[in-house]
């Protein structure tokens, strides 16, 4: 009897000391439904795991979207990692790039996120505003015009000239024009994601774009 007791005990502990060790996602989305810890796969769970540890420390964005597709998911969030954090190109810099592609897109959920981070790294709030106004902005620093004038030279031209790729080389290397390629391209996966979910701003936030690019 007394056997079945601690049994029933021990249980009862582990199940109390795993909900307290549950994380929570706080996961958000429209057309994907948001998921909780306990409705997820292992694989799911993995991936959950390995963002909730990472630098990032939450869901917030394309993640409950990808978790659809852990394996695809993992290398995201991955690629991610590499280009947010370990970019060789200045923090301030690879901002301006991410926040260039989220009004590319008019992702309103990606640009309040990023253009509170660029703002944080030192980004000029007129600088900001400008590419808020779909303006170019004025008064750029020479390594800010580099990567205004090759972002917006790809994107909207689809290639870059020679005295822009040399712009962004004789500052940052061959591997700060990668680097800049790079996240232009993640994020433009992960605005394309965003959008297909139609993934809502946080309860209360207010939009930063206009309603029209």
């Amino acid at each position: 009897m007394r056997f079945h007791v601690l049994c029933a005990f021990l249980a009862a502990f582990s199940a109390i000391g795993a909900a307290q060790t549950r994380p929570d996602p706080k996961l958000r989305g429209d057309r994907f439904k948001p998921l909780t810890y306990d409705e997820m796969t292992p694989e799911q769970k993995t991936l959950a795991d390995h963002i909730l540890n990472g630098p990032r420390h939450n869901m917030d964005g394309p993640f409950n979207v990808l978790l659809r597709s852990p394996d695809v998911g993992e290398l995201a969030q991955q690629l991610g990692l590499q280009f947010r954090f370990h970019s060789s190109l200045p923090t301030k810099l690879n901002e301006f790039a991410i926040i260039l592609m989220a009004r590319l897109w008019m992702v309103q959920f990606e640009f309040a996120a990023h253009h509170r981070l660029a703002l944080a790294a030192g980004l000029s709030p007129a600088i900001a505003d400008a590419v808020i106004a779909g303006k170019r902005p004025t008064s750029m620093a020479p390594d800010e015009e580099a990567i205004y004038n090759f972002c917006m030279e790809l994107v909207n031209k689809k290639e870059v000239s020679d005295a822009t790729f040399n712009a962004v080389k004789s500052k940052f290397g061959e591997r700060g024009v990668v680097d800049l390629v790079g996240v232009m391209g993640y994020y433009h996966m992960v605005s394309m994601l965003l959008k297909v979910d139609r993934y809502p701003m946080p309860e209360g936030a207010k939009p930063e774009l206009p309603t029209q690019p």
